[in-house]
């Protein structure tokens, strides 16, 4: 019975052996420390952005509401088509700088493109030997320059078009400008103050979100080094209990099995903030 027991022993610490050496527990181990660590620092940054917003919010949601008492809904309503055009026309603006970037973007790409196959061609006319491999070569370089020059004509129409509802947009901004003059100089601190608040707190949104999507990705992390960990040590005990007659099949069996909860294991993580627009 010693015997026995001393055996059970040995087996034990082999066992433990295994998993101590076995260098992916090490590896799996670290990233839990490491996912955990990123959690909580995410949590944390998270609680301190709701709270900022909380606060911003309150503070001058306030302020905004004594302004609209002082001056009047009426006035406020009435000069506000002014500036939603105006908020309009620099949004089209900002619209059209960034089309026009992405053309230039887009025609440089063409232009080398083109050179490319300029220099392949200048290659090929001096060579006696012109197979099938560099046929291919010029077919691709010649799709590049038939792509490039596709998505220079989608961006130039998308320019055209975007250049087109700006000048109307702006045309709207002087129009109403004239008409509502008075009113519009009377509610420009509210209007001013209104958007500064509403850029802030887009601001801070938008940090909300990708904090979120870390924190997913970071639970995501988590999860997964805690399944490979348990993975492991159960193919740590199948080792240590595998009989002398077992064989290859019923490894391979328990090989499918494995990649079929692989393919089964999904997770749904991300949440969504609840937050608010200031209202107009």
């Amino acid at each position: 019975m010693d015997k026995n027991h001393s055996s059970c022993d040995r087996g034990s610490a082999k066992s433990s052996s295994a998993e101590e050496l076995d260098p992916r527990i090490h590896t799996e181990l670290e990233k839990l420390n490491s996912s955990t660590d990123q959690i909580n620092k995410v949590e944390k940054e998270l609680e301190e952005t709701n709270e900022q917003f909380r606060i911003l919010l309150s503070a001058h949601a306030g302020g905004l509401e004594k302004l609209m008492k002082k001056l009047g809904s009426s006035v406020i309503d009435k000069a506000r088509p002014f500036y939603v055009a105006k908020e309009e026309a620099e949004s089209l603006q900002k619209k059209c700088l960034e089309t026009a970037v992405q053309f230039q973007r887009a025609n440089d790409i063409h232009r080398e493109a083109r050179k490319s196959v300029q220099l392949a061609e200048g290659r090929y006319n001096k060579e006696s030997h012109f197979d099938g491999a560099c046929q291919e070569v010029l077919n691709h370089l010649t799709s590049n320059v038939m792509e490039a020059e596709k998505q220079k004509s989608t961006l130039t129409d998308t320019h055209r078009t975007l250049s087109d509802k700006f000048f109307e947009a702006e045309k709207k901004v002087h129009e109403l400008e004239k008409l509502l003059h008075k009113e519009i100089v009377r509610t420009k601190p509210y209007f001013i103050q209104k958007n500064s608040l509403n850029s802030t707190l887009n601001d801070l949104r938008s940090r909300t979100m990708k904090l979120y999507n870390d924190r997913s990705l970071a639970k995501r992390a988590y999860s997964d080094a805690l399944y490979n960990l348990e993975r492991i040590s159960e193919e740590i005990h199948r080792m240590r209990n595998r009989t002398p007659g077992e064989g290859a099949e019923e490894e391979e069996k328990q090989q499918h099995e494995e990649q079929a909860q692989d393919q089964q294991q999904q997770l749904s993580l991300e949440d969504e903030p609840n937050q608010q627009q200031v209202d107009e």
